[in-house]
């Protein structure tokens, strides 16, 4: 029987869920502070901890890591009703393993629990239009800034066009931490898919700042080797311009836009 802790000081919430959840068999603990989540947890060792980002007297992010120091088997996901990305951001840079919108339903909390004990993260909020998009290069390298070193990896590779198969052969990990570290990426730049994640590193040549030089003939244009061979790539075209005939020239810049979007659609097809 999987043995879950939740900790929530809204009681008819809290009372609800615990009820719904023993009868679909699971092993529940309730707490009605974070002090009570924590102790309850370091009591039980349970396989998931179900935490609300909001207390009255305390803040449920705030207390991933003692949680996680208290039991390392134990997963932490956090309930809330904000969808806001820094809050997702925050939950998961503290170690939780999942972010879940409270109006998600049971369903969706179940499928929630059983993927974060596979080793999977999990954020699951509504999408209120677009995701957010930073108005200038600044606001994208501020983001860029909170990727580790194994998302920069990741996001490089995905700008090269792999999919989670040859990005885990690259990396050398398993198809579920490539997976971990995508949708932390993905969090923490506020974009949803791998596409749009792609297409922003190189807008905003969020890959020049690691100073990652992808291998030669990969990117999302040919002849264009990522974010990070820009230069090398401008001289390499200046100098075929001067040797090509005017007409010429003019009609390689008029079919350029059309390889960038048959391109981007070749990417969107293997992710």
């Amino acid at each position: 029987m999987t043995g879950l802790v939740i900790g929530d000081d809204h009681s008819v919430f809290l009372d609800a869920m615990s009820a719904v959840l023993v009868q679909r068999g699971y092993q529940v603990t309730v707490a009605r502070t974070v002090t009570d989540t924590i102790e309850s947890v370091r009591r039980s060792q349970p396989a998931v901890c179900l935490i609300d980002r909001h207390f009255a007297a305390g803040n449920g992010i705030t207390a991933i890591r003692p949680i996680l120091a208290a039991s390392n088997r134990t997963k932490v996901l956090v309930l809330s009703a904000d969808p806001d990305t820094e809050g997702i951001r925050q939950a998961l840079q503290a170690g939780a393993s999942g972010y879940l919108h409270k109006t998600r339903g049971v369903s969706a909390l179940i499928r929630a629990i059983d993927r974060v004990q596979r080793g999977e993260v999990v954020v699951d909020v509504p999408t209120a239009g677009r995701a957010r998009e930073p108005g200038h290069r600044g606001d994208a390298r501020r983001l860029a800034a909170f990727l580790t070193t194994r998302e920069r990896e990741c996001l490089g590779l995905l700008v090269e066009g792999m999919d989670t198969t040859g990005i885990a052969t690259k990396l050398s990990v398993s198809p579920a931490t490539v997976r971990t570290h995508v949708q932390s990426l993905l969090t923490k730049l506020g974009v949803h898919s791998r596409l749009e994640a792609a297409s922003y590193a190189v807008r905003y040549r969020l890959l020049d700042e690691a100073g990652r030089s992808p291998s030669p003939g990969a990117g999302l244009v040919p002849g264009y080797a990522g974010c990070c061979g820009r230069g090398r790539w401008r001289r390499r075209r200046a100098a075929r311009a001067r040797a090509t005939p005017p007409a010429a020239a003019m009609a390689v810049r008029a079919i350029q836009p059309r390889i960038l979007r048959v391109t981007l659609g070749g990417v969107a097809a293997k992710l």
